[in-house]
């Protein structure tokens, strides 16, 4: 049975229950009487049981999104993939003219930007417990490797990003009430730290990165 179908169950037993009890102090003016402490405890069983399972369901609803955003953006990847290659696999690399590679057998100079160089740095992170927040907007760093150490104490699952000119560079694993970190080799810029579950980010959850 589904969190989301236990969680109705809990609210309607709850509703009923406050109607009959309600009805029965009415007609019987001794009630609860010597039983009051045994309502009380089913009252409190009942609530606490409903505020359970909403707190499940809420989480199991965000999996969900989560499992399919991620479904999509494999598709799409897959399909970018396929469009882009020619039937029958890439072509055949080309020898260079004179039928040897080039002298010293490495790139040509200049053939691609340069690793981001410098002492990096690690960097605390944690989101709200209460609300869809972290707890810093802003975070600054040295160039290099760049750690952010994210603490998650809330039962709703968060993760946390880097992004820069909307692409992602790296992602945390996806956790509730735990720690993870999340490292990335970054040049002197600005980026953008998220949580990547659908809506959180929209509700506040994200922050300037600088790196210099």
């Amino acid at each position: 049975m589904s969190n989301e179908t236990l969680f109705y169950i809990c609210g309607i037993t709850l509703a009923v229950s406050a109607v009959v009890v309600s009805f029965v102090g009415l007609r019987i003016r001794s009630f609860p009487g010597r039983v009051l402490p045994a309502v009380v405890l089913y009252f409190a069983a009942l609530v606490a049981a409903s505020a359970t399972f909403a707190v499940l369901n809420a989480q199991d609803e965000q999996q969900a999104k989560a499992n399919e955003a991620e479904e999509v953006a494999k598709a799409d990847a897959e399909a970018a993939a396929q469009a882009g290659e020619p039937e029958g696999g890439p072509p055949p690399a080309q020898p260079a003219a004179g039928g040897g590679a080039a002298k010293g057998g490495g790139a040509a100079k200049g053939g691609g930007p340069a690793a981001a160089k410098g002492p990096g740095g690690t960097l605390a992170l944690a989101a709200d417990p209460t609300a869809l927040a972290f707890d810093k907007t802003t975070l600054t760093s040295k160039p290099g490797k760049v750690t952010i150490d994210f603490d998650n104490p809330s039962a709703i699952q968060h993760d946390v990003a880097i992004e820069q000119g909307g692409q992602e560079i790296v992602k945390s694993a996806l956790i509730a009430q735990d720690k993870t970190s999340v490292s990335a080799e970054l040049a002197p810029g600005s980026y953008t730290f998220l949580c990547t579950v659908p809506g959180h980010a929209e509700a506040g959850m994200e922050g300037t990165l600088t790196v210099k």
